[in-house]
């Protein structure tokens, strides 16, 4: 299985590429900064991240997943540092031979990743 991550400060900007070889499914998921947070508007979120644990963490869930839901390419792009409204904080790929490995295994690691990977949102941005 391919995984790749990406870890920036910078906007995020989906990867084209080929489906994979094999490949009858590709999902992808955007999670994006929306305008409110805890009730209040903002303008932003900050991220923070420990760059080669997240990474370590990020390959781990996704080899453990791929036990049950095995696919053929996993992408993860995690944005750090200050992100405006409407921008993507996270984008994952997923690449599979059927849809339901691929939805299974993008559900899953979302879960996991809220709880398990060293990125912290560390405040929001007042409007």
């Amino acid at each position: 299985m391919d995984i790749q991550v990406t870890l920036t400060a910078d906007a995020i900007k989906e990867p084209v590429l080929p489906l994979a070889i094999d490949a009858g499914s590709l999902v992808e998921f955007r999670g994006v900064v929306r305008g409110m947070e805890n009730g209040a508007p903002i303008s932003a979120l900050r991220y923070e991240i420990y760059p080669g644990m997240a990474e370590k963490v990020i390959r781990d869930i996704v080899n453990d997943l791929a036990k049950t839901d095995p696919c053929l390419r996993v992408i993860v792009i995690h944005r750090h540092g200050t992100i405006p409204v409407g921008e993507t904080a996270i984008y994952m790929r997923v690449d599979s031979a059927h849809r339901g490995e691929g939805f299974r295994m993008l559900e899953e690691f979302m879960n996991r990743l809220k709880k398990d990977v060293p990125i912290w949102k560390v405040g929001s941005v007042p409007c």
